[in-house]
């Protein structure tokens, strides 16, 4: 590999930035936290930052707590860190705790760390559940310090981020990897990177645009590293990515080594098995190759400290920050980054403002020109051709096979029928709202009207996802789901949820609720609304049809930064490109009630 002289000052000065990140970020998180535990209870909760009469239901003996409430209009969502007190979140006593399910006024929630729960409990009501916060800087800025002392950190991690190392391909490692994807039939986009990567004697990033197969080459790796000997640990910022990639290597071969390390909690749906601690898991005594799959916290923790890599595998790395990849990089010796900086980057309070630094490690890196996969498997060639003009330089193609697909309805809807049109893959449903901003109840009844006459269609529940840009307009149409669809088990399988969380995941019919109509709102949030990203994650869910519902008046948005503006611009190209379809004429959410 091309190595340039990294001196111990510039190494120091590109570690002290990296910290500063790290310190920085933390601070503004803690303030925005406390500015709302500071405000009184009734206002936290009319914002959606509390959730107060809470209330013990059961202590679960698998150490799960299920709680009770009146009433829940929070903005809260499963995986968020909650703080329970006595309605005093700045109490010494408070605990940190994880929302696992909410069903409304029905919760369940859990503790990393071991608690007394019956002590804690022995007044049953009364409780308030908080916007929580776990400073967890510590972790990152002692792997920081390590990355500055071991030789690992300052012969290849900082040097490589630095720009100082060019990763360089051993071209007999790479026929071999080619010659393996080609077995699989991997199309040559796929082949190209996975033999690449397999290559590269230091660092290799691979860009999935939507639907291209990114897992699958990861996957692909995955396996042949490990039939070479090799120990293989795949991180991700989110444990839906750890798992989706673990599942996707257990579905191509189920017979290779391969465990999760991390909190039960965090292994629903996984289909390898998960241990709390990489000790107590049959591979700490294995010789030869084995994935692991966990966080880069887990890293420098008992669940995965001391346990070294030959190869560490970054899924989502566009989500991940320059100081969490060292974390994970100091655990192994080579590093392949998936990712694409077309979507989402990370979620920091200071993304405006952290410089370079608030860049992920895959847009970073991104100078060492990534293999770019360019046939998605998943969007048929209407829903391909927006996003691949705008974000791809129109190199995204839908493959043959998905070309063409449309929706099926078994039955023929009895109303909606222009909009449930399957000869319309892209459609503009516009309700012609005005001054909504973080929700919008005449979208939710529209969505839910959509959804129920789906339903009625029998239209699979499972293929329909809904994307909403906040939290509360989420919670406002799973509140009327729960209405409208009392069945629970067909109600669970409707996705709905922000473009957050909705990144990795795909559905036949996507529903995107733009949610608002007030243009001064939107100006105000307009570098968080009108995001780029955010928008191609939203439109590219779909495999089959993407009903955008909304209100032209958002297009009326008008700010004084020109590079906002265009995104504003961006969003009515999109809105331009759809079928269109006008409706006044829905006066009231009572008047669609009572169609259903």
């Amino acid at each position: 590999m091309n190595n340039k002289f990294a001196s111990q000052q510039e190494m120091a000065q590109f570690l002290n930035g990296l910290r500063d990140l790290v310190l920085t970020e933390t601070a503004a998180q803690r303030k925005q936290v406390h500015t709302q535990w500071e405000k009184p209870l009734s206002t936290r909760v009319a914002e959606g930052f509390a959730i107060e009469n809470v209330g013990l239901k059961e202590i679960r003996k698998d150490g799960l707590i299920e709680l009770t409430c009146s009433r829940n209009i929070s903005r809260f969502r499963e995986g968020d860190i909650l703080c329970l007190s006595r309605n005093n979140p700045f109490a010494h006593d408070h605990l940190m705790v994880n929302l696992v399910e909410d069903e409304e006024t029905e919760l369940i929630i859990s503790c990393e760390s071991p608690v007394e729960w019956d002590k804690v409990f022995e007044v049953k009501d009364g409780w308030t559940l908080d916007m929580g916060f776990i400073d967890l800087s510590s972790y990152i800025t002692t792997a920081l310090a390590e990355a500055g002392d071991s030789g690992v950190g300052r012969q290849q991690i900082l040097p490589l981020l630095m720009g100082k190392l060019k990763p360089q391909i051993d071209p007999g490692y790479y026929a071999k990897g080619l010659e393996i994807a080609e077995t699989l039939e991997l199309n040559w986009d796929q082949c190209n990177a996975m033999a690449n990567a397999y290559a590269t004697e230091l660092a290799f990033l691979v860009q999935g645009p939507p639907g291209t197969g990114k897992t699958r080459v990861l996957a692909t790796l995955a396996r042949a590293l490990v039939s070479d000997g090799e120990r293989v640990l795949i991180c991700s910022f989110t444990h839906r990515a750890i798992n989706n990639a673990l599942n996707a290597l257990y579905k191509q071969d189920n017979q290779i080594d391969v465990i999760k390390v991390g909190h039960p909690i965090q292994a629903k749906d996984l289909l390898v098995k998960n241990y709390e601690t990489f000790h107590v898991s049959p591979l700490a005594d294995k010789r030869g190759g084995y994935v692991v799959g966990a966080t880069p916290f887990a890293t420098r923790t008992q669940r995965l400290g001391s346990v070294t890599f030959d190869t560490v595998i970054f899924d989502e790395a566009s989500q991940i920050t320059l100081p969490l990849a060292v974390m994970g990089m100091l655990a192994g010796q080579k590093y392949i980054f998936f990712g694409d900086d077309k979507q989402l980057p990370p979620v920091l309070t200071t993304r405006l403002t952290g410089g370079a630094f608030s860049n992920s490690v895959f847009g970073y890196l991104k100078k060492h020109t990534p293999t770019m996969l360019t046939e998605t498997y998943r969007m048929n060639e209407a829903l391909t051709e927006w996003p691949s003009q705008q974000f791809y330089g129109g190199l995204l193609v839908s493959v043959p096979t998905a070309a063409q697909r449309q929706i099926e309805l078994p039955s023929p809807p009895n109303r909606l029928e222009d909009i449930l049109d399957p000869d319309e893959p892209k459609l503009f449903w516009d309700l012609a709202h005005r001054n909504n901003s973080f929700y919008s109840e005449r979208e939710a009844y529209a969505v839910v009207d959509l959804i129920t006459t789906l339903l009625g269609c029998d239209f699979p529940a499972e293929e329909i996802g809904v994307v909403a840009p906040y939290r509360a307009q989420g919670r406002l149409i799973r509140n009327l789901l729960r209405k409208f669809v009392p069945d629970t088990a067909v109600r669970q399988k409707i996705v709905v949820d922000t473009v957050e969380r909705m990144q990795g995941q795909e559905r036949d019919l996507i529903i995107v609720s733009l949610t608002t109509s007030n243009p001064a709102f939107a100006a105000r949030v307009a570098d968080f609304y009108f995001q780029p990203e955010r928008l191609n994650v939203a439109i590219t869910r779909p495999r089959k049809k993407l009903i955008i519902v909304g209100s032209r008046f958002i297009l009326n948005t008008k700010t004084t930064d020109p590079d906002l503006q265009k995104t504003v611009d961006l969003l009515e190209s999109l809105l331009e490109s759809c079928a269109y379809i006008l409706q006044t004429d829905l006066a009231t959410p009572t008047v669609w009630e009572s169609n259903w």
